[in-house]
């Protein structure tokens, strides 16, 4: 109306009134204002009332609803449907743009809520997608029940709180199922349904509790809590879609996340049974053959018709002892396996200097290590690093024991240790047959043995170099191997080191 009113006043004072023949397009801005600005309902009323007033103000005679030239019907009836028609467009349009903005909005949380509910960690995804429902829709309180599991709910006050947790016997507005969509049909929202609990308290806050279903793999699965603000408007149909999506949205995370947890205990088993499997074949192997020689020491011993020298005597002995040092070796090594392996490692990290670790290694194997040539290239300068040193000492220990073991006698193993960009960088190096570059990734697999043709070069259960990286791993590091200088292999590893620890 008031618009109308200027547009009049500006005619009326400024262009003359009835002497201006085009003045009633004027009234037309006042129509497409209102259509714009408040809807269809005040467009058309624009219209009327501009209707009424060019005819009142500018239509001989003047001030009179009356029309002196029958003619000017036909022209006031036009300007009248015209009026109408463009309040309707703008109207129309208006309400095009304000689905359009709520179909982006939609669009865009939607899109936000799918990327947080994929994340790895339920428990964060569904705080975050609370809280991000709670942001947008304004409300009071978002939160998320689920079978069995303690809920997830958004931040807000106390008071809110108590009412929010006892959502489970309050009265609630649930949302319906609604109309699923189809090849040919969208979907649409169900109808808020009250729900009434007899042991409901404070009902007039409890109405404003909302409750939507969340289905997870065709079952219940819990249910997505809104709470509205005290005084505020009912939910649209759009936000009624926007809950219904986040529900499923939800429901298919919370679906996820258990197929993961179904996934990983699947893994588990059959890397478990894959472990079994090879453990007994390794027993079956590696135990029956020192078994058989300490029954035959034993049993040559016990003879009675048999007369052993001392020299013989002693020999029997020896056999027997390392047998069953063979047989502890690798019953520790299987135990270590199964512990790293389920997870009850626990390692007692100190600072410790690499030079003094690789000395006390070489002192204790000094017996083992008297064939070869020993050269040690580890600077006394190396910054000190962060490991378990009874974890390390087994890693460095199992790396010469390996070399020792496979290159002939005679030759050089060489221990070195360096500061590259990785961090610590320990290599021991050997001049043996070397590993073929397919094997230098199953090499470090459990009870795994490389071969030449028909024939096993690398003795034992396989053990140890599955135990060290293990160990290297868990200590952040990596281990790998990779060809010698010349021929043979050279074990290498990694360990990270304090930025503030490295020498600049």
């Amino acid at each position: 109306m008031g618009a109308v009113a200027l547009v009049t006043l500006f005619i009326g004072s400024v262009l003359g009134g009835a002497h201006f023949a085009n003045a009633s397009m004027l009234y037309l801005v006042a129509v497409l204002i209102s259509a714009i600005a408040f809807g269809r309902g005040p467009a058309i009323v624009a219209s009327v009332a501009a209707f009424v007033a060019f005819d009142w103000s500018f239509v001989e005679p003047l001030h009179q609803f009356t029309v002196a030239d029958p003619e000017q019907y036909v022209s006031l009836l036009l300007f009248l449907l015209v009026a109408a028609v463009t309040s309707q467009l703008a109207a129309d349009q208006r309400s095009r743009t304000a689905q359009a903005l709520d179909r982006e909005r939609e669009a865009i949380i939607l899109a936000d809520i799918a990327g947080l509910t994929a994340a790895p960690d339920l428990g964060a995804s569904l705080v975050a997608a609370a809280a991000r429902i709670q942001q947008e829709l304004d409300v009071a309180a978002v939160g998320i029940l689920l079978r069995g599991q303690l809920p997830v709910i958004a931040p807000f006050s106390s008071d809110v709180d108590r009412l929010f947790r006892g959502a489970s016997s309050a009265p609630a507005n649930a949302l319906s199922p609604g109309t699923a969509a189809s090849a040919t049909a969208a979907g649409r929202p169900g109808r808020w349904v009250r729900v009434v609990s007899p042991l409901a308290r404070d009902e007039r806050a409890r109405t404003r509790l909302h409750s939507v279903a969340i289905d997870a793999g065709g079952a219940p699965a819990g249910s997505l809590l809104v709470l509205r603000r005290a005084g505020t408007a009912p939910f649209r149909a759009a936000e009624d879609r926007l809950l219904a999506a986040t529900a499923a949205q939800i429901g298919l995370a919370v679906d996820r996340a258990r197929l993961r947890d179904e996934a990983t205990e699947s893994e588990v088993l059959r890397r478990s049974d894959e472990l079994k499997t090879a453990l007994l074949g390794a027993v079956s192997h590696e135990l029956r053959s020192p078994l058989a020689s300490i029954m035959a020491s034993a049993g040559s011993l016990r003879q009675k018709d048999v007369t052993w020298s001392d020299a013989e005597r002693e020999e029997f002995h020896e056999a027997i002892e390392q047998e069953v040092k063979r047989l502890d070796r690798l019953v520790g090594e299987l135990l270590d396996l199964s512990r790293i392996d389920a997870g009850h490692l626990v390692l007692q990290r100190q600072y410790h200097s690499i030079d003094a670790l690789v000395d006390d290694v070489l002192g204790r194997l000094r017996n083992a290590t008297s064939a070869h040539e020993i050269r040690v290239d580890v600077p006394d300068d190396l910054p000190p690093v962060s490991v378990d040193y009874l974890r390390m000492d087994q890693v460095l220990s199992n790396l010469i024991e390996n070399a020792v073991r496979y290159a002939p006698a005679g030759t050089l193993i060489e221990v070195a240790a360096r500061v590259d960009a990785d961090g610590l960088r320990i290599e021991i190096t050997d001049e043996g047959p070397g590993i073929a570059a397919e094997d230098r990734e199953t090499v470090f697999e459990p009870f795994r043995r490389l071969r030449r043709g028909d024939r096993a070069i690398v003795k034992g259960a396989g053990l140890g170099l599955a135990i060290a990286r293990r160990l290297v791993e868990a200590h952040g590091g990596r281990i790998w191997v990779e060809v010698g200088p010349g021929r043979g292999a050279r074990f290498a590893i990694t360990l990270p080191l304090d930025a503030e620890a490295v020498p600049r």
